[in-house]
């Protein structure tokens, strides 16, 4: 009876059931495309990158300014990471990601050589950069878009982290996405299908092609509703 008595008060705390049903796997269309493999950790020598000043037009055009918070998509070595870091300064804060835990793990032993307090690293998933909610007000792709295999889960799971004012800032170059680029149309269009809209288009021959921003707008669709793009 005692017993009996026990169960019949766990059936009753409104505590989850010791059985879990298995959930249902969200859906997401797959990317009419090819997906460009990951080469290096590294896109190009940082010392020729700063002859061209890319770091620094990358970040003035993308509004990068003190006391922001910044996540690094892709961040490699992390030429950008160390420079976001100087920029936004103390007030700020810097979250580099990667989805290669060895190149991660290289990362925050730099952010820890260089003691960079406003910096975190994070290994994220090849479709879920795993970044917080409500937290960024900038978060930056450079030449790693292209290696997303799924553009549309991927978008889908980074609109929550973005502040309601966030920017996603994508550098890329404007060529086929098997030769590590993205056409601008193919972006958008991509964006465009998980409820983002692009707020400017801008050339970039110092960063290798262009930067473009989007905001996310609107509710976030279903994975069911989102509509893929067909390359054509």
């Amino acid at each position: 009876m005692i017993v009996a008595s026990v169960l019949a008060l766990a059936a009753c705390d409104g505590s989850k059931p010791l059985i879990k049903r298995d959930e249902q796997p969200m859906l997401f269309p797959v990317a009419d495309r090819p997906v460009a493999h990951i080469v290096s950790a590294r896109w190009s020598n940082e010392e020729a990158r700063d002859r061209l000043n890319e770091a620094s037009e990358v970040m003035n055009k993308a509004g990068i300014a003190k006391g922001m918070t910044v996540a690094d998509i892709g961040a490699g070595e992390g030429y950008y990471t160390i420079r976001l870091a100087s920029r936004v300064g103390k007030a700020g804060r810097v979250l580099a990601e990667d989805i290669v835990a060895s190149v991660r793990d290289m990362l925050a032993e730099r952010v820890a050589r260089e003691d960079l307090e406003n910096v975190s690293v994070r290994l994220g998933a090849p479709a879920d950069p795993k970044l917080p909610d409500a937290s960024f007000d900038r978060v930056l792709m450079v030449h790693m878009y292209h290696e997303i295999e799924q553009p549309y889960e991927f978008l889908w799971r980074l609109r929550p982290a973005l502040k309601p004012d966030g920017l996603v800032v994508v550098v890329d170059a404007n060529r086929q996405t098997q030769n590590h680029g993205t056409p601008p149309a193919l972006l958008r269009c991509e964006f465009e299908a998980v409820g983002y809209r692009q707020v400017s288009m801008t050339e970039m021959p110092s960063a290798g092609g262009y930067l473009a921003t989007f905001r996310a707008v609107g509710p976030r669709p279903e994975p069911e509703a989102i509509k893929p793009c067909v390359l054509r």
